[in-house]
Parts: C-alpha cells; structure tokens; sequence
C-alpha cells in the first residue's frame, strides 16, 4: 500500500527521509525533554537548498506539519516533534565559506557553533557569539532562538552578527535577506525578523555571518561573596562604568556543584562567585580588571582573584559553562532563562530563592550578570509527582516574577512550546495579536513548528 511519504522519499536522495522507529524516537524531544512530545511520521535531513523546498513543497500540499531541528540542544521545547508531522533536521547542512575581505562568513545551519569558532579563526576573525553550549549548539539553532552567551555583555548577541540569510518559506519558495554588507537599509529588515523565530515563520538553510578580527587575551577577575545582594549591586557598579567582555554569576547551589565535579578549590562557603574579564588590550584590559576588582572589594567580596594568563582565566570560564550539567547531576531540571534589566537583578534573584523555599524545590542561579539574563535551575525528581507539580509551579512564577519586574520570560532561549502560556501576559495581546497576523501571512497553513513560540 502507498503512503504519502512515498512521493517525499522519491524526490529527495536516498537515505534523506528516516522511518526507522527507533531513529525517529530520537527526534522526539530537544534537551528540554517535553514530556508532551509527539512522534513525527519521519525525520528528514538534507543538505541542499533545493531539498528543503521539496520538503515543504510536499508538507505545504498533504497539510503535514513540519518541525525544524539543529542539534538538539535548545531548553525551550522549540524542536519537540507533533503527531503525524515531521522533523526537519538540518544536521548535514555543514558548508561554510570564509572571505576575509569582508570579514564575512556564509555558513549553513548544521555547522556547530564551536566549528564556526575554530573555521574562521583559522583566517585570524573571531565570530563572538558563545553560548555555554558552543560545543554542542548549532548555528541555525542559534538562530531559532538568538542566542547569546557570555560574552554578549559586551559584544552582543546572535542578530547582532547575522547580515544575511536564505530561507525557505512554508510554500518552498527560497528568499535571499541581506548579504556581505555592513550597511543595508532597504526594503523591511526581514532578517531581523526571522532571527529569533524559533522556526514558525521559515526554515533557514544559509547565514552570512558578520565577523571581528580575532579577540585579545583577556583579564579574567573572580570574585566571592557572602551576600547575593552585593554581588548584583557590584554588577550595576561596573556595567555603569566600563564595557567588560565578561560579567558572570553562579549561586551557593552551583558553586557547589562545580566544586563537586572539578575539584578546582572554589569557596563552597560563598553565596556567590563572579567570573568577569576584559579583553581590551594593553593597560586598558589591566585597568579594567584592576577597576573591577575594586569594586568587588567595595561590595564587601571575601576573596578576589585576578589574572592575565589565558590558562588561569579559561579553568574560570570553563567552571562557569559547566554550572549547569553540574547541577543537572542532581537531578532532572527545568531551565529557564529570565532576564531582568540590571537595576532589578538583586531582586529577581531574591525572589527566586523565596520561590525555592515557598515550593521546597532546588533552585540554582547562574546568569549572564552583566545584561541581566539569568538561567534559573529547578531541580526536581519526575517520579515524585508532588515534586513535579511543585517545580512546575516554581516555573510559572519565576517568570510571573520576571514580567513583574519589568523582565522577560526568555532572554535567549526562545518561547518554545514550555513558555508559550507565559507570552501574552509578557507582550500584550496588541503586540501577540502582530505576532500572529505576521505568523500567518508566511505560514497561512499553519504548518510550520505549530504549538511552538508565538
């Protein structure tokens, strides 16, 4: 009996289109787990252009839905698979072409953002954007959602560096945004748009990404604390005053869960440790640290530590990216990634730790300090199920914490499908209503990652 993946599998190259049960259950779920995860008909991975558009061609014309996939990684369910749709995996999409001239890079979405990294600084240019997952995340995941990192206190975020993309739409037809140009103000900046889109507006197939000469070594200072408070009030001190490269936070929980795993002689008596640098070259990168690590001393730190040798202030930088499979070890988490601007930080992490104790839940803290986004760990056991429940109440008000404090649900994880009941009350039904007008004059069929973002 014919199916109709039949006419899918014959228009693609062999092996494109995946049935095998057992492969397709591995694309149920990105790292956030949904437990509400369909299961797709069949995961689809091509490498071309061309491919993408036969494969929405096709899913635009049976009504089927189509779920894009980078590598797995996101935290907001944005990749969870639906019932008898499929998933779009672009993991062998992995060219990347490098022109020093412009000090551009045109890459496809299934490169890592580590390989990019690694690619172009082979020509001497650096590609800024670092999430803590840079090993494992893709570029076009990094896309889906704009992710940010920890160096986007000074350097900015995932659009901040896209200038060009080509996307297919949900019809197949295939649009070039942008290009190489630093300056382009003509026609809608559609590509902003579909940066942060989660997928529900288009399927990005190739990024030209804006690139900087390659970074100085930096001066990292580490700092501990015995008040929170301090910490986040040291961090308005220095963002006032100068432009770190660097500005990060983990709490008592995550502290001790590094401590656990790496042995690397962190103050397990602290409340907070900050991991903050500057890159600038020369005295100014030494002023800069010296000027930081006053502060620190200022805001009552009982230990600060400064060095400029790479090796010194990488061991820091890497104790911070572990925080949170550290925590993970503890058990299994929901992660979130509110954001607050910086004056109300203290605050959020305040309240945080009353959620914690009103809910008898674990919560770790770990932010991007410096622009005031931060991953809140909730660590539960799924086979408690008043534990479950517990976390999940947790969740919901952390993020009725943040929009109370003028925050936001997600600063670089995305909506998802896990924040999707959050995002009115965030945005506005005006401004989600545009949402929705704009989501439907590119997908009308609604076929396109449904339950996902807006």
């Amino acid at each position: 009996m014919s199916s109709p993946l039949d006419s899918l599998i014959a228009a693609l190259p062999e092996g494109t289109v995946v049935t095998d049960p057992d492969i397709v259950a591995s694309y149920r779920q990105d790292r956030a787990a949904d437990p509400h995860a369909g299961t797709a008909l069949a995961v689809v991975r091509p490498t071309r252009t061309e491919e993408v558009q036969a494969v929405l061609r096709w899913a635009s014309g049976h009504g089927v839905a189509v779920v894009p996939r980078g590598a797995g990684t996101g935290l907001s369910g944005g990749a969870t698979a639906v019932d008898g749709g499929i998933v779009l995996s672009t993991e062998r999409m992995r060219d990347i072409t490098v022109d020093t001239a412009t000090r551009t890079a045109v890459v496809q979405p299934g490169l890592l953002n580590a390989e990019v990294k690694k690619a172009v600084a082979a020509h001497g240019l650096w590609y800024p954007p670092d999430p803590s997952s840079f090993e494992i995340c893709s570029i076009g995941g990094n896309i889906a959602t704009n992710a940010g990192g920890l160096c986007c206190v000074k350097y900015g975020v995932t659009t901040d560096y896209v200038l060009g993309l080509q996307v297919v739409l949900a019809d197949g037809t295939a649009v070039r945004l942008g290009g190489p140009r630093l300056k382009d103000v003509a026609g809608l900046s559609l590509t902003k748009l579909f940066v942060g889109s989660e997928g529900t507006l288009g399927v990005v197939t190739e990024v030209t990404l804006k690139l900087l000469p390659a970074q100085h070594g930096p001066c990292t200072v580490v700092a501990s604390f015995d008040s929170v408070a301090a910490a986040a009030d040291a961090v308005v001190t220095i963002t006032g005053k100068i432009r770190p490269s660097m500005l990060e936070f983990m709490d008592a929980v995550a502290i001790n869960a590094v401590e656990d795993k790496l042995k690397m002689g962190l103050d397990r008596n602290a409340a907070a440790m900050m991991v903050a640098a500057s890159d600038e070259r020369g005295p100014a990168g030494a002023d800069d640290a010296a000027f930081m690590a006053q502060v620190f001393t200022d805001h009552g730190a009982t230990e600060v530590f400064s060095t400029s040798d790479p090796d010194e202030g990488e061991a820091f930088v890497a104790a911070r990216r572990y925080a949170i499979p550290a925590v993970e070890a503890k058990g299994t988490l929901l992660l979130e990634d509110v954001g607050v601007p910086l004056p109300a930080l203290a605050d959020l992490v305040a309240g945080i730790e009353k959620i914690a104790a009103q809910r008898e839940v674990m919560i770790s803290v770990i932010a991007h300090a410096g622009d005031g986004n931060t991953h809140p760990l909730i660590v539960f056991d799924p086979a408690d199920v008043d534990m479950a429940r517990r976390a999940d109440v947790a969740f919901g008000e952390i993020m009725d914490l943040a929009v109370a404090l003028g925050g936001t649900i997600t600063g670089e994880h995305g909506v998802g499908r896990l924040k999707r009941p959050w995002l009115a009350g965030q945005i506005g039904p005006e401004a989600l209503e545009l949402n929705r007008r704009i989501k439907a004059a590119l997908d009308p069929a609604g076929i396109l990652n449904p339950g996902a973002g807006i």
